[in-house]
């Protein structure tokens, strides 16, 4: 049904899963200015979530615009990511129920941040494809929004997680979990390795987090 319509392109990837390379070949067929990764196990919740979004990812300053995400349960997925938390990079108010305030208000303004997931966020084509995507090679499932985001902001634009687009995030619905099997443990474990190895101790050293805050 999906083919049918006359403004979507349903694109075959006959290869193994490869978070990143997937989304890169999708790339090559976009014809819009923006970028929109949104991954199959996200559900819409407001409707003007994608207006939220455009508004910010239009500005000439921001690079990623992310998205405030709930578990199927109501309680926050996503609120933006802090690097540096459990020694690479995590969710901000993981766990926290789904209209709580955050830390200081956090999670009732919009902000800049060090990193949004890819699971729902908007970009530039241009910016994407200037800064030549996501890293295929070394972080294949894990980490690859949080690599891209911190090359965005090395290359001097600001990261942005806005709390006006709410959508829900069933986490892996369709792949598992890392940690459910040997190989993926295995995978995973290279993964942080590879993303500490390239980014070193910038990671412990988030700008957007307080240096007083513990990073457990």
């Amino acid at each position: 049904e999906l083919q049918q319509h006359p403004q979507i392109q349903v694109i075959q990837y006959d290869y193994p899963f490869n978070f990143a390379a997937l989304n890169n070949y999708a790339v090559r067929y976009a014809h819009g200015d923006l970028l929109g990764f949104i991954n199959s196990d996200i559900e819409v919740i407001n409707d003007d979530w994608l207006n939220e979004m455009v508004v910010l990812a239009c500005r000439p300053e921001i690079g990623v615009v992310g998205a405030k995400l709930l578990y199927s349960d109501g309680s926050i997925q996503h609120g933006g990511i802090i690097t540096g938390l459990g020694g690479y990079a995590a969710h901000a108010h993981r766990g926290l129920p789904g209209d709580h305030s955050g830390y200081i208000m956090r999670l009732k303004l919009p902000q800049t941040l060090s990193g949004v997931t890819a699971a729902c966020c908007l970009v530039r084509k241009t910016l994407f494809e200037q800064l030549k995507g996501f890293e295929e090679q070394g972080l294949a499932i894990a980490y690859n929004d949080v690599d891209f985001c911190l090359r965005v902001r090395a290359a001097g634009y600001r990261n942005v997680w806005t709390p006006y687009a709410v959508l829900y995030h069933h986490e892996s619905a369709t792949r598992g979990h890392d940690e459910d099997q040997p190989e993926k443990r295995a995978r995973f474990a290279r993964e942080k390795a590879f993303l500490q190895q390239r980014w070193g101790t910038a990671l412990l050293q988030d700008p957007y987090y307080n240096p007083n805050l513990s990073l457990d």
